[in-house]
Formats: structure tokens, C-alpha cells, sequence
């Protein structure tokens, strides 16, 4: 980044013309997008999805080892994860940012590409936003809008006794990958003359830099005509999310921890860390895969899809919430989850 151009020198309405300046709308229901007071959308009569999420430099990321282009992918990502735990189709996102002096247009840029990558693969319209000064750092805030027919929306709290619980993907990278970059700012801060060690772990720094929406999950349900009874996004760790579900729908559950989806790059990374690989898979948080429950009888429907484990079953509330461990012991789940206020 050999130039550096001051925001200032283009003023807010000169900065959202140029971030804005080649956007091409994707969806039919994008009526209106950027350019006016505010954007237009049709859902033609579906159900309209909105969620919103907000990114503050140095509680949700560390610039210190976030590549910008990572975290505008990641920013939008987010909140799409929101939009397919509703069994929706996200369609549109507006994107503000608080940014100060110390970031220039070329970093705004960077910010940017990621967030339009992110848009492009997942077929999603950037029809508006904001941007400001901000004295604290970078503040980011992405709302989210998709569609669902009326009859396909899923929500977390209509699981059902019998149900089998379910999980796509794998659980716990993210965290590790965190673990890892932290302890490497650690020894810049204090040798910065240490080059970096993370040789080997691109696939847990990955998960965690680079999440991806469950865009393939949502489609498999569609293609296999399979609507879950209950269903929300991993993000603040699966015994959190377990928990939430069984309050919502009123249910008790139990999980079986050799069930549990962990990628073998996860737990040789967490040994390195002399951790135990499923305490990871259950509280370390930011997997953005999908939780869901499904009735007994649609089990045939997914046996054959290899991206998602069934790791327990839904039971009656008397019976509390607990997982099993390998060896047989049964634990009550607790939560240890992320929790933005400590």
C-alpha cells in the first residue's frame, strides 16, 4: 500500500460514491439500492428475514492479525449465517462503519473487497448504508435481509420430544485458530524481532479469519424436501446454543460426545494447546455452522450427507440436558459460551 489517500480529502458522501461506484444488483427483489434516502425490496409476498450484527474493533476482532479483507468477508458472513438459521435465502445487506484518520481510503478499500467477495458468492445485493468518524476504533454494523416462503421458516424454539439434534460441518477450529493467533501477538509484543510460527495451521486460523455461511446445508434441505423443527446458527458455541434451543422449544436433550463433528487439524492443533477437543467443540464459539433438530422419521433424508453429524436427540424436559461422554458418564451442559459483556 504504497499511496495512501485521506479520507477526509473525499468527505462522506466522496467516500460512499467511490466504495459504492461499480455495485450491480443480483436480485429481482433489489427494486432500489444505493443512491437514495433508502433502498427499495420486493420479497413478492415470501416472509422477509432481518438480522443485525455488530463488529467493534477489539472486542469481536484484532486488527493486530485480521487481514481487512478478511474482516469485511467475515462482517457479511456473519450475519448470513443469521438469515439461513431461519431456513431463509439472504438477498440484501446494508454495510455502516465508524472509522478514524489512522485508516486510509486504500484501507477502506481492502475493507470493501472482501465484503463485495463475500456478496458475489453468495449471490447478496450491498443496497445501502453509512459511514462516520469514529474515536474508538473500527465499528462495523451489517443488516441482513433474505426471504422464505411462509410455510419454511424455522425458528429455535419448535423442537420437539423425539427429535434427533443435528449439526453441519465441524465445531471448535475457530477457536483454536484464536488461541494460536493470540499467542503469537503475545511473543511479537514482546520479541518483535520473532517471526511468526503458524506453519501448519492454516485450516484452524482459517475457520476463524475466513468463516463460511451454510449456504450448502440450506440448499441440501431444499433439494431434499427435509424442513428442520428447530434450528440457529453456531456462533457462540454449541452447549450455548443447545441450551437456547431446548429453553425456547421447552425441551430437555441429550448429546453424545463421540457424535460430536471435530476436524482432525482441530484436535491435533488443540493437543499443541494441551486442551481437550471437545471443550472446544462445545464452548469455543464463532463456527457459523447450523444447529438444528429434525423429526425421527426425515433421518433418511440426510444419512448420506456426510457434512452433517447427528450428535443427539431431544427429550423431555423432566429429563434435563446433558451430554454423555465416551466413556459412559453423564454430564449436565452448561454454558460457556461468548458473552459480549465480559
Amino acid at each position: 500500500m504504497d499511496h495512501r489517500t485521506e479520507i477526509a480529502d473525499l468527505g462522506e458522501f466522496g467516500l460512499i460514491e467511490h466504495l459504492t461506484q461499480n455495485i450491480e444488483l443480483q436480485n429481482a427483489s433489489s427494486v432500489l439500492g444505493v443512491g437514495d434516502d433508502a433502498a427499495v425490496i420486493d420479497h413478492f409476498g415470501k416472509q422477509t428475514v432481518v438480522t443485525t450484527d455488530l463488529l467493534l474493533e477489539g472486542v469481536h476482532f484484532d486488527l493486530a492479525y485480521t487481514p481487512l479483507r478478511h474482516l469485511g468477508y467475515k462482517s457479511v458472513i456473519v450475519n448470513l449465517s443469521d438469515v439461513y438459521a431461519m431456513n431463509a435465502t439472504p438477498t440484501q445487506i446494508t454495510v455502516s462503519i465508524g472509522i478514524s484518520n489512522r485508516f486510509s481510503l486504500e484501507a477502506i478499500d481492502e475493507f470493501y473487497e472482501g465484503v463485495y467477495a463475500a456478496c458475489d458468492k453468495y449471490g447478496v445485493d450491498l443496497v445501502g448504508g453509512d459511514t462516520c468518524s469514529s474515536q474508538k476504533g473500527f465499528i462495523i454494523s451489517v443488516t441482513a435481509i433474505g426471504e422464505v416462503a411462509t410455510d419454511k421458516f424455522v425458528k429455535r424454539s419448535t423442537a420437539q420430544i423425539g427429535d434427533l439434534l443435528c449439526c453441519s460441518g465441524d465445531l471448535g477450529a475457530a477457536y483454536v485458530g484464536l488461541l494460536f493467533l493470540e499467542r503469537e501477538k503475545q511473543i511479537y509484543l514482546e520479541s518483535p524481532q520473532v517471526q511468526p510460527d503458524l506453519e501448519g495451521e492454516q485450516y484452524v486460523i482459517g475457520r476463524l479469519l475466513k468463516p463460511e455461511a451454510q449456504k450448502n446445508t440450506i440448499d441440501f434441505f431444499e433439494a431434499s424436501k427435509l424442513i428442520p423443527t428447530a434450528m440457529m446458527d453456531v456462533s457462540d458455541g454449541l452447549s450455548s446454543e443447545i441450551l437456547h434451543i431446548c429453553k425456547q422449544s421447552g425441551v430437555g436433550c441429550t448429546v453424545y460426545e463421540e457424535k460430536l463433528p471435530i476436524h482432525e487439524e482441530m484436535k491435533r492443533a488443540a493437543f499443541k494447546f494441551e486442551i481437550d477437543p471437545t471443550a472446544c467443540a462445545l464452548s469455543g464459539g464463532e463456527d457459523y455452522e447450523l444447529l438444528f433438530t429434525i423429526a425421527q422419521n426425515d433421518y433418511d433424508k440426510l444419512v448420506l450427507n456426510e457434512q452433517i453429524s447427528v450428535i443427539g436427540h431431544i427429550t423431555d424436559p423432566v429429563e434435563g440436558r446433558h451430554i454423555v461422554t465416551k466413556g459412559g458418564n453423564k454430564h449436565a451442559i452448561t454454558a460457556q459460551g461468548w458473552n459480549a459483556f465480559k
